[in-house]
Parts: structure tokens; C-alpha cells; sequence
């Protein structure tokens, strides 16, 4: 199960280790892409096709929205091919778009894993302290 938050260091290279727990999960050759609030996801290439089925559906690429998301998410996929240790290279192209430093977050949450720069991962994750209270309550009320 893809789940827990680890502390990670990208180098130079943008080469990073992928905690041992979730590279053991996420099979061979996961794939990695942009997502949503400036975070990358990786996903195992399984689950990749699931996802990308609930993104554009049976939706018709003629509609701006089914292109928009193909293009944003789909377009900007990698397969990944993890060494013996674990370690990935981000692209390039998406550690531009994650804003990424040295210092990162891999965060599980069940089906993916996002990666955010530790410093947004924290201001972030104060932010949830605030709110979270009130998204469960909301829940609990429908």
C-alpha cells in the first residue's frame, strides 16, 4: 500500500532515491507525470492505464477539456526505469514544472505517489491542519 510521507534529496543530476517501500510497490518502469498543485505523481504502469481511462474516459478528444487534460497529464508522462537501488532521474521537463530544490517529499496516498519541494510540502501540510477538520466534517454530512 502506497502510503506515508518520506524526505528524500535530489542531486544535481535530478537523480533521486524512491523510498524502498514504494519503489517495491510500484512494480517496473512506473510512470511519472505533472499533476495537479505543481507535484509530480508516479504511478505503477498498471494503474497508469486506470487512470488515464478516468481522465479522458469515453470523452471525445474534440472537447477542449479531454485535451487539456490529455495534454497536461498525459503529455507529460515518462516511464521510469528505477536502477538496483531504487534511484530515478527526474526529467528535466518536470522538475522545471514541481519548481523542485535539493530537499523533496514523496507523500503516498494510496493508489499514487506525489513528490512536492519539502518546503511547499510543508507549508502545505499546515494548511491541512487548518482545514482538514472541516473537509471531514462535510463529508460525514452527505
Amino acid at each position: 500500500m502506497l502510503v506515508g510521507s518520506y524526505q528524500a534529496v535530489l542531486s544535481d543530476a535530478r537523480r533521486v532515491a524512491v523510498p524502498k517501500k514504494f519503489i517495491t510497490e510500484l512494480g517496473d518502469n512506473p510512470i511519472i507525470a505533472k499533476w495537479y498543485e505543481d507535484c509530480l505523481i508516479i504511478v505503477p504502469k498498471s494503474f497508469w492505464d486506470s487512470l488515464s481511462k478516468r481522465l479522458v474516459g469515453g470523452r471525445r478528444a474534440i472537447d477542449l477539456g479531454v485535451r487539456d487534460i490529455e495534454r497536461f497529464i498525459l503529455g507529460s508522462a515518462f516511464e521510469l526505469e528505477p536502477d538496483g537501488q531504487g534511484r530515478i532521474i527526474i526529467p528535466e521537463l518536470l522538475a522545471n514544472y514541481a519548481k523542485f530544490d535539493k530537499d523533496l517529499v514523496f507523500v503516498g496516498l494510496m493508489d499514487r505517489v506525489e513528490i512536492w519541494p519539502k518546503k511547499v510540502w510543508d507549508e502545505k501540510s499546515e494548511t491541512l491542519a487548518a482545514v482538514t477538520k472541516e473537509y471531514i466534517e462535510s463529508i460525514n454530512h452527505d
